[in-house]
């Protein structure tokens, strides 16, 4: 019996519902058009109606099915994943404009990093974008953006 009153109790009492069966950790729902778009292997390899999203840098998993009987890691997408390699520079952060590390490493330094931040807002309000094809986590990009800069802002005031 479980004697903590608020603790959640799962069907098998170990993993909760809709984590990603390679690290446990519960990701993000994406939508089935972001696997379409961004699985470089045929449609047919989509069995499932629900898929998530794992962002863990350490888990080789990028999405998983509901049920967790099928997983797609990073090898079998078009795009390399930002969130398994956030400290590589080449790799892009805004799918849709393509900032990459590198150029949010040279704007934060320059402006603190509005430049990147103002050019993806506007490209958003002109309609521009199209996270949910071409951002592997099937939704936009911008809260990325600025954590990523903060956090390199935070270094450099660290050194």
């Amino acid at each position: 019996m479980n004697n903590d009153c608020c603790a959640p109790i799962y069907a098998n009492n170990s993993t909760p519902p809709n984590a990603c069966p390679t690290n446990q950790q519960v990701g993000q729902r994406v939508e089935l058009v972001t696997l379409k778009a961004l699985l470089a292997l045929p449609l047919t390899e989509i069995t499932h109606p629900l898929y998530y999203f794992c962002p863990d840098p350490h888990c080789p998993t990028v999405y998983y099915s509901a049920d967790g009987a099928q997983v797609f890691t990073e090898a079998q997408l078009r795009e390399r994943v930002y969130q398994k390699h956030p400290h590589e520079t080449d790799i892009c952060v805004c799918y849709c404009f393509q900032h990459r590390v590198a150029e949010l490493h040279q704007s934060a330094e320059q402006a603190g990093g509005s430049r990147v931040v103002a050019a993806i807002t506007q490209g958003i309000q002109s309609g521009q974008c199209a996270c949910e094809i071409r951002n592997p986590q099937g939704a936009c990009c911008l809260g990325n953006v600025r954590r990523a800069l903060k956090q390199l802002r935070a270094a450099a005031h660290a050194d």
